[in-house]
């Protein structure tokens, strides 16, 4: 099947002179996670990951994907021709190197425009330059070949309440209108999701498990147009941009728009819009690209927004550790695959008020699945569970007060040394980073070592960042905040930690064909103490589970770490146990006891 779509697609490129196709995974407002329309990498491929870039030449192809990815594309790359190239380890290009060795003199590179970052657009360009090529960005090749291409659709669009969000949409577009200001600006364009619904406190349903609507916004410092369907909009809703002074426009005439900009000072940042918008501007338009002042504006919780958060986790909290005692109790004597328990996490989750729905496909992942670091299990391919072994559970949800993600390994029965002392390294990693304190200035790069270093002492290391930053009511992952060793130039996860960011602390270790292990709290970053040295920083746990000791090996542990353990424990207990009685309480209590 996919060697057939590759024919088709190739028949395409010759007929629309393009020589390399490129389709990456986006959507036109660069979302990590896309809709039904938007998954044409996996059309032609077969590989489902969540990221990944496919190269199609005449004679071969190839998909680049990251570390979390490499056996699962493997398996979904067999007998397809195409070749997996696996980011990041020795020997293997990237993705612009590989373009530089395969295009021809005088060859193109072709694309859809809408679903490529202006910035690497830029960088193909450059490439081909050298070599007296064409870039052709105009062409979505699935058009034609995609017969049953899911529609793209718009949902219905809610409004997030102040009580929710702490601060009018009023406030927030004249702060953006004051840094425009301060980067002397005419106008302003945004067209990511998660930028715009945080700007304007609204909600929507039109991409998976993220609760954003399709839009696009064009800013001045007196005007505000609004790209979105007006039929997703109720008359609340309409009213609403009327009191805001938001001329609402349909989401189609966007293009139309930019391709009317002249001679402005135009604040855009080149790694988050799409190489159509650049290319729609007019020649006079002079650009300023620097980040959305948005993405660290809503990065920074407000007073309302953290109080928020600690309620929301403390739902979530009752609800994973209800699936706890239920995994615990059950195992070995009811049936249980990966979907079922899923399934049994998400109805626990379901009995907690305001629950709105998962922030991401939750991965249950058992035994060697475990290995694989974004497993998903499907109908046709998942497996059971049985009373040994680990498993990987990590999941998140949506509440009005926030957006939670948490990941807990259980033991569901006897263990190997190995997998203990393996759960005990990686507990040991996420306990040293979330007890760091630190002095303001830091950024998650000075601090991932602090996880990283412990796994690093036996020669053991995990190929993804220890965290991310998390949206509230918003997208699961968001910068411009999080936990990486090594600086990686085309993410904005570099900030300095401010106080209100929330970052996930998510080390791991993964043995292929045997047991995988990640344990993840999210941490909210505070102000501590203050002296001659500066302003000291610290981390407060958001995430109120607790810890499988099944699988602790003491003999692994420092005192320090037994200590930091406790103190986790006895703090997880007296927030939880009022929401326990009798036989889950005194397990609970169990869960919970010192070692």
């Amino acid at each position: 099947m996919i060697r057939e779509r590759l024919r088709k697609l190739r028949q395409s490129m010759k007929a629309s002179g393009i020589d390399c196709y490129l389709i990456p995974t986006s959507d036109y407002h660069d979302s990590e996670y896309v809709s039904g329309f938007f998954r044409v990498r996996e059309f032609f491929s077969g590989f489902s990951g969540s990221a990944g870039t496919l190269v199609v030449l005449q004679e071969e192809a190839a998909l680049f994907t990251d570390g979390r990815y490499f056996i699962q594309a493997g398996e979904q790359l067999a007998g397809t021709g195409i070749e997996l190239m696996k980011m990041g380890e020795p020997e293997v290009p990237t993705l612009n190197e590989y373009l530089e060795q395969k295009l021809g003199e005088g060859q193109s590179l072709g694309f859809d425009g809408r679903v490529v970052k202006a910035q690497s657009a830029k960088e193909y360009e450059e490439i081909l330059e050298k070599k007296q090529g064409c870039l052709v960005w105009d062409r979505d090749l699935a058009e034609g070949i995609w017969e049953d291409r899911p529609a793209l659709v718009h949902h219905s669009v809610s409004l997030l309440e102040e009580r929710y969000s702490g601060e009018n949409a009023a406030s927030k577009i004249s702060r953006l209108r004051g840094k425009m200001q301060e980067e002397e600006a005419t106008m302003h364009i945004l067209t990511s999701l998660d930028d715009i619904a945080w700007l304007l406190n609204i909600r929507g349903n039109d991409v998976e498990c993220c609760p954003v609507a399709l839009a696009y916004a064009v800013i001045t410092r007196e005007d505000f147009q609004l790209f979105m369907d007006e039929g997703a909009c109720s008359q609340e809703v309409l009213s609403y941009f009327a009191e805001n002074e938001i001329t609402l426009r349909p989401y189609e005439d966007f293009y139309r728009r930019v391709s009317e900009v002249y001679e402005e000072k135009l604040l855009i940042c080149l790694n988050r819009v799409n190489c159509r918008v650049k290319m729609e501007l007019g020649d006079d338009v002079e650009i300023i690209d620097k980040p959305n002042p948005t993405s660290l504006m809503k990065a920074v919780k407000n007073p309302v927004e953290m109080e928020n958060l600690r309620n929301s986790h403390l739902k979530d909290g009752v609800a994973v550790t209800h699936f706890m005692y239920w995994l615990k109790k059950n195992i070995g004597t009811l049936p249980m695959t990966e979907l079922s328990a899923a399934d049994q996490l998400k109805a626990f989750r379901q009995q907690q008020e305001g629950f709105i729905e998962p922030s991401f496909a939750t991965i249950c992942a058992y035994g060697s699945n475990g290995a694989i670091v974004h497993y998903s299990a499907t109908p046709e391919n998942y497996a059971s569970l049985k009373p040994e072994g680990l498993l990987v559970v990590d999941s998140g949800g949506h509440y009005p007060e926030g957006t939670t993600d948490i990941t807990r390994t259980f033991a569901l029965g006897p263990l190997t040394d190995e997998m203990k002392k393996h759960f005990t390294l990686v507990l040991r990693a996420m306990l040293n980073l979330k007890n760091t304190k630190f002095l303001y200035g830091c950024r998650g790069l000075n601090l991932d070592v602090r996880a990283r270093e412990v796994l690093w002492e036996y020669g053991l290391d995990y190929k993804h960042g220890t965290g991310h930053g998390v949206g509230y009511l918003l997208n699961v992952h968001e910068g411009p905040n999080g936990f990486r060793w090594r600086l990686l130039t085309d993410h904005e996860e570099n900030a300095e930690l401010e106080e209100g960011m929330v970052t996930t602390d998510e080390p791991g270790l993964y043995i292929e064909g045997s047991h995988g292990i990640r344990i993840e709290n999210e941490l909210l970053c505070r102000k501590g103490e203050e002296n001659e040295y500066g302003q000291f920083m610290y981390f407060e746990d958001l995430t109120c589970v607790p810890i499988d000791l099944d699988a602790v090996d003491p003999a692994y542990l420092e005192e320090k770490d037994r200590q930091r353990l406790n103190a986790y424990h006895a703090e997880v207990f007296e927030k939880l146990s009022p929401y326990f009685e009798k036989e889950e309480l005194a397990w609970l209590r169990e869960a919970t006891r010192e070692i």
